[in-house]
């Protein structure tokens, strides 16, 4: 990143970005709301929509040459600057009245992740992250946990669902059944959790950029490893298989598992 790009100002931009999706997360949730079905088969609302319609607009009023990706409303085409938006991370929890849904919010350069937001509307919980700087919890410095060994982590994943392919699935079962303690559910909280220390691994499939991309500044600056399931670096590119890990012990022996 040029030196002289303000990312100190971008981050305060990216969280006010939050604030005001927050506002209208929590005006929608617990509401009866109308529920579509997109062409994937996952849900959608009104909610979803209205908020990455004004992150949108904040984002093209200060920003009208950056690029902009999000879930409901596709890519615009801009300078080397591109956010990525999911306005609700989980939005199956959300209709149903469970609190771990999430906004997420990147900004990339050149196609690489250099801040990211993961916030907690319901909980009031969000993390921060910019590149080669530590990940903030609350505003506070997040860590991840010390643990090094797959037979002492804790494992998570948002669904058995999301492994469409029978060998992603045995391949996440072989692992997890290796690791201390399995657990289901979560969506982008989990990414935090592990960036605060609370479980060493998270481990999905068919996620996309906007499930992932905002994850990558949170998860490195709080000194864990997230990559795809080959090792390599998460992109727009990548095939929505992710690994993330407390450390790059833990990581590196979960990998060889998948493996």
């Amino acid at each position: 990143m040029p030196e002289s790009y303000p990312l100190e100002t971008e981050s305060h931009f990216a969280q006010a970005l939050a604030d005001a999706a927050r506002v209208l997360a929590l005006a929608h949730f617990r509401q009866p709301l109308a529920v579509e079905l997109k062409s994937d088969l996952s849900p959608v609302t009104l909610a979803d929509r209205a908020i990455e319609a004004e992150l949108r607009r904040l984002i093209h009023a200060r920003h009208p040459d950056h690029g902009i990706y999000g879930e409901e409303f596709g890519r615009e085409a801009g300078s080397e600057y591109t956010w990525v938006i999911d306005p609700i991370d989980g939005t199956r929890s959300f209709i149903c009245g469970v609190p771990q849904f999430g906004t997420l919010i990147a900004l990339l350069l050149d196609g690489a992740p250099v801040l990211g937001v993961i916030d907690m509307p319901a909980l009031g919980e969000r993390w921060l992250g910019c590149r080669a700087r530590t990940t903030k919890f609350q505003g506070a410095p997040a860590s991840t946990s010390a643990r090094v060994r797959v037979a002492d982590a804790r494992i998570i994943t948002t669904s058995p669902d999301a492994f469409e392919r029978a060998e992603d699935w045995r391949r996440y079962d072989a692992l997890s059944r290796r690791a201390a303690t399995r657990r289901f559910g979560g969506d982008c909280h989990s990414y935090g959790l592990l960036a605060s220390g609370h479980c060493e691994l998270v481990v999905e499939a068919g996620l996309q950029p906007y499930d992932f991309l905002a994850l990558v500044p949170v998860i490195e600056g709080a000194g864990g490893r997230i990559t795809d399931w080959s090792g390599a670096p998460l992109s727009l590119a990548s095939d929505g298989r992710v690994i993330a890990a407390a450390n790059d012990q833990v990581w590196r022996e979960a990998l060889d598992a998948l493996a």
